[in-house]
């Protein structure tokens, strides 16, 4: 019984140890499964996003090119509306030309008038000028000959004194020349005469002399000869085996000295190649060392002008940081303004324009009154410009004279605007007073209660009221007090 449960345990412990593996292969599998579904998840969404990406951006270029068209038209109507303003203003412009080109012309015909009144006085002016310089001319030419007259006559003079001063120095030098040359040639000759006999006296005595020592030397000459024949003949019989070793080593010699001096130059070429390699090792040296020290120097420098262009950096990076922030706030308030100046220049010009519409033919060819001043008055004016202004008013002034025929249209619509408001003022005042002188007759002409009641002109009481009575109509009766008068009313 106890070999049976033994087995029975085993069997079940085998069958934990199976079912363990098989929930891991499950486990496997279904971790297999969830990433192959993240992978295939991934992927779809990945090409879901490329189509999203793609589908975006042809809409967006859909959106712009839509954007574009209608930028078109906006702006082609605008540019239609600025095509119409331009043409208006050049039409204006044109006729404003047109009468300056006709007053040019007559102030051109006016100036060529008074050109030719100009030239023919200049003219005339320079036809006299030209009479006192021909006038001037011939007395200064009668001035000229008789003084030329006269220098002539002193030259003549004065020429005829040098010419004979001249001859009589010139014949004084020729007697001293001719006296200096015949004292010359006589000692010349005293001098040849001694020199050829002193030259005679000695060159017979040097041949004498040379005669005598010749015979002497020869006599020596032909002994010595003999005895160094005599010398040369035993010295040769004597060292002849001498000379053969003396030549051999003598050959020797030359060939060690020519050894001897090659290996010295070698030695010396060694020598001196030593020396300059010394010397430049020496000199690369302290280049090598001066480099390194100004390496060093340039690097400690770059690195102090590194923190400094760091620092000048961050500095120029927040300085830029704080720009940019005050530029955009300074750029939406500009780009504020300008809307309001581009909205003010609209009005203005639709305002030029309904201008235009009701300006009169007078004001379309001459848009600017010509001035009440006169012609002294516009100098001093113009002059009066032209100075330097003092004042820092006028100064500012200066800048704004491009609007004067602005300002001279403005102030004259001004004026007009101003006696139209007295006109109106006026014609006010009279309508009232015609409304009065009108509502007076109508009340003089009419009888009712109010009339009545009030103060009339018309109206005349002989006696005032008294009881009421009876009344029997416009005839009227004794017991009565009131008998009214109408007459009509005068103008």
């Amino acid at each position: 019984m106890p070999k049976k449960g033994r087995k029975g345990h085993k069997a079940a412990v085998l069958s934990e140890e199976e079912r363990l593996l098989l929930m891991q292969q499950k486990m496997l599998a279904e971790e297999e499964l969830s990433k192959k579904k993240e992978d295939m998840l991934t992927q779809f969404l990945k090409d879901k996003l490329a189509k999203e990406e793609h589908n975006s951006a042809l809409n967006l270029n859909k959106i712009n090119l839509q954007w574009r068209t209608v930028l078109r038209e906006v702006k082609a109507r605008e540019l239609r509306k600025d095509i119409e303003i331009l043409s208006q203003t050049f039409e204006r412009v044109v006729d404003c030309k047109d009468s300056v080109i006709r007053s040019l012309a007559r102030d051109l015909s006016e100036a060529e008038a008074q050109y030719t009144h100009a030239l023919c006085s200049h003219l005339h002016n320079i036809d006299q000028l030209l009479q006192l310089q021909r006038c001037r001319l011939r007395y200064l030419d009668e001035d000229y000959n008789t003084e030329l007259e006269a220098l002539k006559k002193e030259f003549e003079t004065e020429r005829m004194m040098i010419i004979e001063h001249h001859d009589k120095e010139s014949r004084y030098l020729r007697d001293v020349l001719l006296a200096l040359e015949q004292n010359f040639s006589e000692s010349e000759y005293e001098a040849k005469l001694d020199f050829q006999s002193t030259r005679d006296d000695v060159k017979n005595k040097n041949l004498e002399e040379k005669h005598y020592l010749r015979v002497q030397l020869e006599g020596t000459v032909e002994e010595l000869w003999k005895r160094f024949q005599q010398a040369l003949k035993n010295y040769t019989e004597a060292t002849e085996d001498r000379k053969i070793a003396f030549e051999a080593l003598k050959l020797k010699d030359e060939k060690s000295s020519k050894e001897i001096e090659m290996q010295m130059k070698k030695l010396q070429k060694i020598q001196d190649s030593i020396g300059i390699l010394k010397g430049k090792i020496a000199a690369h040296m302290r280049e090598a060392e001066e480099q390194n020290r100004r390496v060093h120097e340039e690097k400690e420098v770059v690195l102090k002008q590194l923190q400094k262009l760091k620092s000048q950096m961050n500095q120029a990076r927040a300085k830029a940081r704080s720009n940019l922030a005050k530029l955009t706030l300074e750029s939406s308030t500009a780009l504020k303004k300008l809307r309001g100046v581009l909205e003010k220049a609209e009005l203005t010009l639709r305002l030029a324009e309904m201008c235009r519409k009701l300006e009169t033919e007078e004001e379309k060819v001459l848009p600017f009154y010509a001035s009440s001043l006169s012609r002294e008055e516009q100098e001093e004016l113009e002059q009066v410009s032209l100075e330097k202004p003092g004042e820092q008013l006028a100064q500012l002034m200066q800048d704004y004279l491009g609007l004067e025929h602005f300002w001279q249209r403005y102030n004259k619509v001004k004026l007009e605007q101003l006696s139209l408001e007295r006109e109106k003022v006026v014609l006010r005042q009279e309508n009232q007073k015609l409304r009065l002188l009108l509502k007076q007759y109508l009340d003089g002409i009419s009888v009712s209660d109010e009339v009545l009641s009030r103060l009339n002109p018309l109206l005349i009481l002989n006696h005032k009221p008294r009881a009421p009575g009876p009344c029997r109509g416009a005839e009227g009766h004794p017991g009565t007090g009131l008998y009214p008068r109408v007459a009509k009313a005068g103008w």
